[in-house]
């Protein structure tokens, strides 16, 4: 059966080779290889790219264990000497960059670690151990991929499914949460038509450079002045494109909106003042043609089942300095769909992989949250999880959690 594994040459490796959504072929043949060496039976290709592992050891409960392959195309500027340096064709035949910069790698890396230890100590537990490496959770449609084709009825529906999201708390803390923990996000595109024409005879053209303007800096008032203050909410206009020279006035300018939201009604209010405001701009500023707006990816809130934390935490806090609430995280995560799919109840944690020396002096938890704002985020260019202790003590989570699960589930 499987043995220890050198999880920062698994890490390094990973780093060094990240690949987008739906194109992880060489992560899923590393991970593929480390399961088999564990002693799984490996699936490969469920939901296009992903991996599914499976341990069986007698009677017991079906426990799902997750983690995400996908990297992102950002250029990474850490300096590390595993920096990835590798670039991809995006599916559209765009040339980008590649980085981990979500920290995938790390949660793949813990989990074929974790995986390793339960299957060398087969004795301390019996059931079925399903290990579900999935693909493309930054496109927010890899987990309903490996649903789709076929995932609870191939390999049985799981009794919970666990998993974990290293963030920039300190290694050696645990962030963990009843209730919803992740927001729900919701890609939105839109089209602004104008009518083009020379830089120097504005007065011939409708601008779509400033429609698109002050539709951004509308849209900055739907969480400000139509949101209660204790609604959740955060909208992002990550991307505005439009025009090619100084001296053109384009026909079109394209947004690319983000929406965090943790409840339903607060959703569709954000989403309609989004309609409402783009289309609004548009006819204040003689649109030719009504704005183009799309709904693209969706991702649903990540919600805890509190008995299922309740039953889990105990076994985090045996591995970890501390676990505390980190509040909601108005990131968004994918994982929720396998246990909703399951019918299953999701236990999801934060796990730390910030420089512990960087929270000095800090004692509480609102202290530590303010600590983190000084650090690389997750997306960013610079964002690198401590290796030591981040990886050990991610494994030593999911082990933990998973045989809380096996042993008394």
């Amino acid at each position: 059966m499987g043995g220890a594994l050198d999880l920062p040459a698994v890490y390094t490796d990973l780093h060094a080779n990240p690949e987008l959504g739906f194109h992880e072929t060489r992560t899923a043949d590393l991970v593929s290889a480390q399961l088999s060496a564990s002693g799984f039976d490996v699936t490969t290709g469920v939901g296009r790219t992903g991996v599914v592992g499976v341990l069986r050891n007698g009677d017991g409960p079906l426990v799902l264990v997750r983690a995400d392959m996908d990297a992102l195309p950002v250029e990474e500027k850490t300096g590390l000497p595993y920096a990835s340096v590798r670039r991809a064709l995006t599916d559209t035949g765009t040339e980008v960059p590649l980085m981990h910069a979500c920290g995938h790698d790390v949660h793949v890396t813990c989990l074929l670690g974790a995986c390793a230890v339960l299957s060398a100590d087969s004795s301390s537990w019996s059931g079925t151990l399903v290990a579900v490496l999935q693909p493309a959770e930054e496109l927010g449609a890899g987990a309903q991929a490996m649903v789709d084709d076929g995932l609870f009825e191939r390999f049985d529906r799981p009794a919970v499914v666990l998993g974990q999201h290293v963030g920039p708390l300190p290694a050696g803390i645990i962030g963990l949460r009843h209730g919803a923990a992740f927001a729900a996000a919701d890609t939105v595109s839109v089209v602004l038509h104008g009518r083009g024409g020379h830089g120097s005879r504005p007065e011939a053209s409708v601008d779509p450079v400033v429609m698109a303007a002050a539709t951004v800096m509308r849209l900055q008032t739907i969480v400000s002045r139509e949101l209660a203050g204790s609604d959740t909410a955060v909208l992002t206009v990550g991307s505005l494109h439009a025009g090619s020279a100084a001296n053109i006035i384009p026909d079109r300018a394209e947004l690319q909106v983000s929406i965090r939201t943790t409840g339903a009604e607060v959703r569709a209010r954000v989403l309609a003042a989004i309609e409402r405001i783009v289309r609004g701009e548009a006819v204040a500023a003689g649109a030719p043609r009504d704005p183009e707006i799309t709904l693209g990816a969706s991702f649903p809130a990540v919600v805890n089942d509190p008995d299922a934390v309740d039953f889990t935490q105990p076994a985090l806090e045996a591995v970890s300095r501390m676990v505390v609430d980190p509040g909601l995280v108005t990131g968004s995560e994918d994982v929720g769909v396998l246990a909703t799919a399951a019918g299953a109840p999701c236990v999801f944690w934060i796990l730390g992989g910030a420089d512990p020396a960087r929270f000095e002096g800090a004692a509480t938890v609102e202290e530590i949250a303010a600590r983190t704002l000084e650090l690389p985020s997750n997306h960013s260019p610079m964002y690198a999880p401590e290796i030591v202790p981040t990886l050990d003590i991610g494994a030593a989570a999911l082990v933990a959690a998973a045989r809380k699960w096996l042993e008394e589930g």
